[in-house]
């Protein structure tokens, strides 16, 4: 029977201190779209890329605009024009339709790797800001209000002035 009792009191004190351990972590949230929007960096890559945004649209409309004409010259000179000769320009058209197409394509990845050229060191340098905070606090949770995986949060600790502080913005 002691032994029986000294298993409970010892199970009972085990128990006890995880619960106290558990208690003692502590969780936070920030909102990391208002933190990465606050950083001066975020200004500098979105004029950057708005930029080349608009090289690549120039590119895109000045073929686009080629397109057009040979189209327009082509309908227009339809009925003057061989067989032979409508088949080539035929030929030019859709090959010209084919370029424009891979262009569209070449530039949309062009602009996804542009894109995470300028944005990656500032996620990356929010991360670490957020993680040195968390570790500074001793929190042992973070959660993102941003991400759609958290639905509800009532009050808790936002650490969005440290982790601004950290980052030296205002």
């Amino acid at each position: 029977m002691k032994k029986l009792f000294k298993i409970v009191l010892v199970a009972g004190g085990l128990l006890f201190a995880g619960n106290l351990v558990n208690a003692q972590q502590k969780i936070a949230h920030i909102n990391s779209a208002d933190l990465i929007k606050l950083m001066p960096e975020t200004a500098n890559a979105d004029k950057q890329l708005d930029s080349f945004k608009s090289s690549l649209d120039a590119d895109g409309k000045t073929m686009y605009t080629e397109y057009q004409n040979k189209v327009q010259d082509f309908q227009n000179n339809q009925k003057t024009l061989s067989d032979a000769m409508k088949d080539t320009k035929i030929k030019e058209i859709q090959d010209m339709q084919t370029r424009i197409q891979e262009y569209q394509q070449k530039a949309s990845d062009d602009f996804e790797k542009k894109r995470s050229e300028l944005y990656d060191p500032i996620l990356k340098k929010a991360e670490d800001a957020v993680k040195a905070v968390a570790k500074e606090k001793g929190y042992a949770y973070v959660f993102d209000t941003t991400q759609p995986g958290l639905v509800y949060f009532d009050g808790g600790i936002d650490i969005m002035p440290d982790v601004k502080a950290k980052l030296g913005l205002k």
